[in-house]
C-alpha cells in the first residue's frame, strides 16, 4: 500500500452512521468493509479502495459503488453519513 493510501484509509477507517441510524458502514482496516441497514446486520460487505476523498465500494456479489468524503462527511448513493465518535 501507497504511504498516501495508507494514510487516507486510516483517517477514514470507523463507523459511519446516517442520522437516523438505519445505515451504518464500517469501514474496516485493509481495505474491507461491513454495512448494515436496519436490524439487518451485515446486509453488504466487501471491499473499498479509496483516492484522497474519494471512496469506490465493491461489494462480495460484484456490485459497485462509491463516494466522497466532503467536510468530514461520506455523501455515498444519495445518502449523508458522519463518522461515530
Amino acid at each position: 500500500m501507497q504511504p498516501n493510501a495508507r494514510a487516507d484509509q486510516e483517517r477514514y477507517v470507523g463507523m459511519w452512521v446516517t442520522e437516523d441510524g438505519h445505515i451504518r458502514h464500517e469501514l474496516l482496516p485493509g481495505g474491507r468493509y461491513d454495512e448494515a441497514r436496519g436490524s439487518r446486520h451485515s446486509a453488504y460487505r466487501g471491499r473499498y479502495t479509496l483516492t484522497g476523498d474519494h471512496i469506490d465500494y465493491v461489494d462480495d456479489t460484484g456490485f459497485t459503488a462509491d463516494g466522497d468524503f466532503v467536510d468530514g462527511v461520506l455523501h455515498h448513493a444519495g445518502m449523508v453519513l458522519r463518522k461515530e465518535g
